[in-house]
Order: C-alpha cells, then structure tokens, then sequence
C-alpha cells in the first residue's frame, strides 16, 4: 500500500455555529492567495458547505462520512481529490466529538483520526475566559488519539478577555491559539432553514468570501496553520482495497464498449444538490450529462434519464410553476417512459404542488402526490433501508446507506402508494417506507452518495436502455 502525504487538517468545533464555516472558508481564501492549490473536504453529507468550500477553492467541495461511505471509500476520495494539491482542509460538522451514539460514532474526530488529520480546534468565546481552556482540555483529555494541534478563538469582545484565554489555554493544555476573530459586524454567510444559504444563490459570492477571508488574514496567523497542517504524518492509502470493494458490489460490465447515454441533470439555483462523485459516476459508466434548469429553460432536451436531485424548490416554487412548457415537457416524457432518479427537492418537484407558506404551487404532475412544506424538520440523519421490490434502478436486496434533510413532507398518507425502500432507519415519505416507483421513476427523500452505493450509477445507465 502506498501512502497519503498531503499536508492536511481538520478544522472542528466545540458544537456547531461556533464559526468553523467563517474559518475554513478563510482558510481556503488565504492560502490560495499564497500560491497553493487547495483540496477542500465537508464531513459529513452536507451538500450547502461543501459548495461554499468548493467556492473558496475554485474547485469541487467534496464529502468525507464515515457512516455513507466505506472507510477505504474515503481514503481513495481524499488521495484522489488532494493530488496534485498542496494540502487538504478538511470542515468539520457540530461539536468534535458529536456522532451517532454516546460514543461519538461517526464523529468528526474518527474521521481525523481515519485520515491521520491534525485538528484546528475553532471555539466560541462569548461572555467567558478560563472555562474556554477547560473545554479545550476536555477535548484533549475525552480520547488522547485524536491529535488536536492547536486553536482558534471566535467572537472575542476585547483584548483584556484575549489575553486571559491565550493564557489559560496555553498553562492547562499547552496548545498555541494560533488566531482570534473579535465579533464581526457583518454577517457574511447568511442562513435559512437547512443551514446557509446556498453559494450558487448568493447575491454576491466573491464579496463575501473575499469578506471572509480578509477576517481570517487580519486575526488568524495563516503560517502557523500551514504548519501545523505540515505536521501530519503519512497514512496508509486503502485505494486498492477500495477498488477490489467496488468491484465486488458493482454488476459486472458487458465485454462491449460502454453505452452513451444522456442523463439530464436539474441544476439552477433550486436544485445544486449534487455530490461531485455522483455526477463523475454517472459519467464513468457510460453518461453524457445535460444541465436543465427548471427555472429559466422552458424547453426539454433529448435526454435518456433525468437525474433530479435536492435542493430548495419551496423557495423557487413561484418560478418553477411559472415554468409551464418545462412542467409539461417533463410530464410528457414521464408519461413516455423517461427513467428519472428523483432526491428530495426531486421528489416535490415532480409531486402535483407544492404547497409553500399557504399558496399551492403547481409542479409537473408526474407523481400523484401533493408536498406541504413545514416549519420544523420533517426528516432529519442517517437512512438505511433495503430495496425490497423491483424498479429500474436497484436490484432487490440491495442495501443503502444514506441520508435525509427535509422540511416538507406529503399532504396524505403515503400508506398507499407504490414503494420500493423498506426503512429501517429514518422517516422517508412515512409509514417506515421510501421510494415512490410509478413507471420508470423512482422518488424517495434519501440522498445517496456514489461511493456509499456503487451500483447506482450503473443502475442509471442501464435504465436508459430503450428510452425514446
């Protein structure tokens, strides 16, 4: 096995909103102001950071999660991704040590420890001074493997309260705070309900992150981060392993040349919901991919399959209604056979309407189900379920892993219709269930990562055949 030397490091929280966004973000800026190239990582199935930290990079902001993704899975990601770069910044996601359990599986400190990342730990300084050292200790003391290097202070009031905590924590766990971020007027990274808002759908992007990363220029020495990020050791890479993983649980290839399929992609400010490795799957086994937005393109292209993934289509929902010739267009194909793959903002899509705020909303109608958005979570973690029945995608007995974020849920009982994903954990459409399948679609809330579930995007592909 050979071994993974890129300088990285894991930027981690004591819970979340305690700034690691603010901070790695800056992070990103600055040292691409430097000169170096940049691998940007998001722990955890987060869509919305991920993009931002893509942004920051200029290239695509990728997931690291232990729970969708194999273990050798995220080994061959991170080699793949940081060749070639400089080093890895890797966000975090809620406190260090928060997982799925009381012993923090899953948590962003397996994962440091997975990848042999160095932790930059961001704390949230409010209205306190010695106590932040003992939260800093406690860190260091809950798993003494978990190698945390060093610490950022956010949301510093005054020089006085500055001063103590560099002090303290420097006396009780010798660790250097290598920055401190006095509260910023501005409120640069604006959120909603799923968390910011989306980088595709701020008003002005490169304002902001050039905002961002002036704060972490002036208060966090960027040197000293570089090398602490320099002090991680090299670890072993499991890409081979991976591989022969893959092949296993993927159906094996025809001796022929790979099908060329089109597969349209929702993609607009409504639906920006992709993992970069879906879309490169998709692409390795045989896919050319069509852009569509459906809030500004009114005509359908010839595609093979439609890829519908998540995203914010309740705040869009004016729009897309307003977009009849798309609506109908779509329907039509549907109706024709189309295979579609629909996630979440997918699935409201192409429910009848919408509702949103009161006001019905007519959507494309290929589904007979009607979405009423809410105002708390309706679906909120980890899904895993089995394909129990058939469908153009999966074959039955395979097992997912994935994930659900979703505010909406539908109008009536979901007890009736035709599903394909037996639960047995998370909420889905309800009743224990997930995956609408109606024809060639199939509909579900859970988002499924590429690398978790290898024999998706084959999957696609093969329900293309004999598409008009």
């Amino acid at each position: 096995m050979s071994q993974i030397h890129v300088p990285r490091l894991v930027v981690a929280g004591l819970a979340g909103d305690t700034g690691k966004s603010l901070v790695s973000l800056g992070l990103v800026r600055a040292l691409r102001t430097r000169g170096l190239a940049v691998s940007p990582f998001k722990k955890g199935p987060d869509f919305i950071d991920a993009a931002w930290l893509g942004a920051a990079a200029d290239v695509p902001g990728r997931n690291l999660d232990t729970f969708l993704m194999h273990r050798d899975a995220i080994m061959a990601s991170l080699k793949k991704a940081s060749a070639g770069t400089d080093i890895a910044v890797i966000e975090g996601n809620r406190g260090l040590y928060d997982g799925m359990d009381a012993v923090g599986s899953h948590s962003t400190a397996e994962l440091a420890k997975l990848i042999g990342a160095p932790v930059l730990l961001v704390v949230n300084a409010t209205k306190t001074t010695r106590t932040v050292a003992a939260l800093v200790k406690g860190c260091q003391v809950l798993d003494p493997n978990v190698p945390i290097v060093g610490v950022v202070l956010n949301r510093i009031g005054t020089k006085r309260q500055e001063k103590v905590i560099r002090e303290a924590i420097r006396r009780e766990t010798g660790l250097p705070v290598v920055g401190a971020i006095p509260k910023l007027d501005a409120q640069h990274l604006p959120s909603r309900h799923l968390g910011l808002v989306t980088a595709m759908e701020h008003g002005d992007l490169q304002s902001a992150l050039g905002a961002i990363e002036g704060a972490v220029m002036q208060h966090v020495d960027v040197a000293a981060v570089l090398a602490l990020a320099n002090s991680a050791s090299g670890v072993a890479d499991a890409n081979d392993v991976y591989n022969d993983l893959v092949k296993t649980r993927t159906p094996p290839a025809s001796n022929g040349p790979k099908p060329r399929v089109r597969i349209g992609v929702l993609r607009d400010e409504a639906f920006s919901f992709y993992y970069p490795e879906n879309l490169e799957a998709l692409e390795a086994s045989g896919a050319e991919l069509q852009s569509i937005s459906p809030v500004r393109d009114h005509t359908l292209p010839h595609i093979d399959a439609l890829y519908a993934g998540g995203g914010f289509p309740e705040v869009h929902a004016e729009k897309l209604s307003a977009n009849q010739p798309l609506r109908g267009a779509i329907k039509k194909r549907v109706a024709e056979g189309l295979p579609v793959w629909a996630e979440c903002g997918g699935l409201m899509y192409l429910a009848a309407s919408l509702l949103q705020a009161g006001t019905p909303y007519p959507m494309v109608g290929a589904l007979p189900i009607a979405v009423e958005q809410q105002r708390r979570p309706q679906g909120h973690g980890y899904v895993q379920a089995t394909v129990d029945r058939k469908n153009p995608f999966l074959d039955p007995g395979t097992a997912l892993k994935g994930h659900e974020f979703h505010y909406s849920r539908l109008k009536a009982s979901a007890e009736q219709l035709p599903t394909v994903l037996e639960l047995e954990r998370g909420t889905g459409i309800g009743g224990g269930r997930d995956g609408i399948c109606q024809g060639n679609v199939v509909a579900m809330y859970t988002h499924l990562h590429a690398l978790g579930t290898p024999e998706w995007a084959p999957g696609m592909v093969r329900a293309c055949t004999g598409a008009t």
